[in-house]
């Protein structure tokens, strides 16, 4: 399919369910008071007929200051995916040694990584992410791996598999004019158009040039005038589901947000938990009651204050009461912190663990005595679950792009490259201390059931094949196994 007809509803109406739920999912993942306040301004009310935290209408009290507290446990919840999936890097391999130290270079350069742990917390929070391969020649000398956001794609679907999606993104403007730059990946190109519309409709299609952040794109159109060919039969965009299935549409493709399952009323109820302890510290601060004659007069018109550093007054002229009325009053309420602190507690356990994750995972539980790594993991079972799962979704559109990064990059920048599919191996994202390592190297040296060469790999993981063996032949020699090879004598003769 082409790019759109001029004059179409945008973004588009066949979308507008997906977009809203993500919508109510970004306002979570955000934190921002306003994205809230506006999900829930028109539905303000729960199913059980309780007024939500972020169902009140301020507009309404505009001169009241809005004290409502947002506890970002949705974020936490976003970084804590990514972090199980990539705080360690994955290991990249490829039979072709050329091709992989230039894939080590890309990686390195273009820094996939972190795309990857970016990309990977967006899913957690909205359900999907989309990869997509480019290149800018005035900026770098190889492809780079960029990612999009679920609401700013149209996917086209076959078979459940990504045929084809359109990126789209609205440019700034200086009138009511919206300016919105489609872009479409299809298998071998990729199609760019600019629309000039409004908030609701597309618009007319005009020439790129029309506008200064895409008029560097007509130079690299081919001779259609509205497509770059990639010289490659692979989509150059993938899509990555944060989980599947969609609970609330059942046989959508799309993935599910970690906050569906849903999650909403207890985040809802975090905040509203946090702004009633915060409500009672704020009234339960000490303050004095104070009779009118302990008041200075700052005259007409500017009041009276009680000065409570002053130490010395002289006698008050204060006519006496039946009830003492002539004396200094405190005033302090009790703050209930046990119960606004177990009732959070529960809460957030309650959150955590719907949304798929070990309560260990966030600092909760018992936290202070060491334990190893394996302890961890099992502490951390449900979260190492869930990671095992998201591992299996993200594994092959990464693997895609980064065959289609080799593909271009043999095209484009370096062509004595191999491209192949490469293998991707995660990391553990619970790292062994040094001292249970040992003692399990120790206790596998005992029983005789290891190699000198597999206790280097189990120490040094990200070692490649000849640092191992330099490693073992050090070990080797040094323990009389082996002997070291005596230096040739190259100046025999002479």
């Amino acid at each position: 399919m082409p790019l759109p007809d001029n004059g179409v509803a945008w973004p588009p109406p066949q979308l507008a369910r997906h977009y809203a739920e993500i919508k109510v999912d970004d306002a979570w993942y955000s934190g921002d008071h306003d994205k809230l306040a506006a999900v829930y301004r028109d539905n303000p009310v729960r199913r059980d007929g309780s007024r939500r935290l972020w169902g009140r209408d301020r507009q309404q009290r505009p001169n009241v200051r809005d004290q409502r507290l947002h506890i970002p446990l949705p974020g936490d919840i976003a970084g804590a995916s990514a972090d199980l999936l990539f705080s360690e890097p994955p290991e990249l391999t490829v039979t072709d040694s050329v091709t992989q130290d230039r894939l080590d270079e890309l990686a390195e350069s273009d820094g996939i990584a972190n795309s990857l742990l970016e990309a990977a917390e967006v899913a957690a929070a909205l359900g999907s992410v989309y990869l997509r391969v480019t290149w800018d020649r005035s900026l770098a000398d190889r492809p780079l791996l960029t990612s999009v956001h679920p609401d700013a794609a149209v996917p086209e679907f076959r078979w459940g598999r990504l045929a084809a999606v359109t990126f789209w993104r609205e440019l700034t403007s200086t009138s009511a004019i919206v300016w919105r730059h489609l872009e479409r990946h299809e298998p071998g190109r990729i199609v760019h158009g600019l629309y000039q519309g409004s908030a609701d409709s597309l618009g007319v299609r005009v020439p790129l040039t029309e506008h200064i952040e895409v008029a560097d794109l007509a130079a690299s159109l081919g001779p259609d005038g509205d497509a770059i060919e990639t010289g490659i039969e692979q989509l150059t965009a993938a899509y990555c589901p944060n989980v599947r299935p969609n609970r609330k549409n059942r046989g959508s493709v799309f993935g599910r947000s970690d906050y569906a399952a849903p999650v909403y009323d207890l985040f809802d109820s975090l905040d509203t938990t946090w702004t009633s302890w915060i409500r009672d510290l704020r009234l339960a601060r000490a303050r004095l009651l104070v009779p009118d004659g302990y008041l200075r007069d700052h005259g007409p018109g500017q009041g009276s204050s009680f000065d409570e550093d002053r130490e010395i007054w002289q006698l008050l002229n204060i006519p006496p009461t039946e009830q003492g009325g002539n004396q200094i009053t405190l005033s302090q309420f009790a703050i209930r912190v046990d119960e606004h602190e177990r009732s959070a507690n529960a809460i957030t356990r309650q959150a955590v663990q719907s949304a798929g994750y070990s309560v260990a995972t966030f600092g909760l539980g018992d936290q202070g005595a060491a334990v190893t790594a394996t302890e961890v993991k099992a502490r951390e079972r449900r979260s190492m679950t869930t990671r095992g799962k998201k591992v299996r979704y993200w594994s092959p559109p990464v693997a895609d792009m980064l065959l289609v990064m080799l593909l271009l990059d043999r095209a484009f920048f370096t062509p004595r490259i191999v491209p192949e599919r490469p293998t991707i191996a995660f990391g553990d994202s619970i790292s062994e201390d040094a001292s249970s390592l040992a003692a399990t190297l120790s206790l596998l040296q005992q029983a005789q059931a290891v190699s000198t060469e597999t206790k280097v790999r189990l120490l040094h993981p990200t070692w490649d094949a000849a640092d191992v063996k330099i490693e073992v032949d050090r070990i080797l020699i040094e323990t009389g196994v082996s002997v070291a090879e005596p230096a040739s004598a190259s100046f025999h003769g002479h």
